[in-house]
């Protein structure tokens, strides 16, 4: 059974930091393509971050030189490091986990809130 489960989300300031973390059991977590979604009220949910088996990463603009993701296969977990927070980062943050099978079949956590105050 897989499970993905974040922690870390909260309240902070604008300009303040936040670091999200997905612990991820069940697949062979090395392999697997991990992202960092959001959705914020009345909006479609979208993709923030992803980092590759190999450690390569790509970022959605709006976040760009603020956010960081990072991988630690030895404790099968991904890293969201969030900086110079803006109201506008205020949503739920979910983890995404796409093993590399046939099915391409991909898994999420439950979300955690992040609210960032003016």
């Amino acid at each position: 059974q897989v499970q993905l489960v974040e922690s870390g989300g909260g309240w902070v300031q604008s300009g303040g930091p936040l670091r999200l973390s997905c612990s991820a059991s069940g697949i062979v977590f090395r392999t697997a393509v991990m992202g960092w979604y959001r959705q914020a009220p009345g909006k479609q949910r979208e993709l923030v971050a992803a980092i590759t088996s190999g450690g390569s990463t790509n970022y959605v603009d709006s976040v760009k030189g603020r956010f960081t993701i990072s991988r630690d296969n030895a404790k099968n977990t991904v890293y969201l490091q969030m900086n110079s927070l803006k109201p506008e980062d205020t949503a739920v943050y979910y983890c995404n986990a796409r093993p590399p099978t046939p099915d391409r079949k991909d898994y999420w956590g439950q979300g955690t809130q992040v609210t960032v105050s003016s």
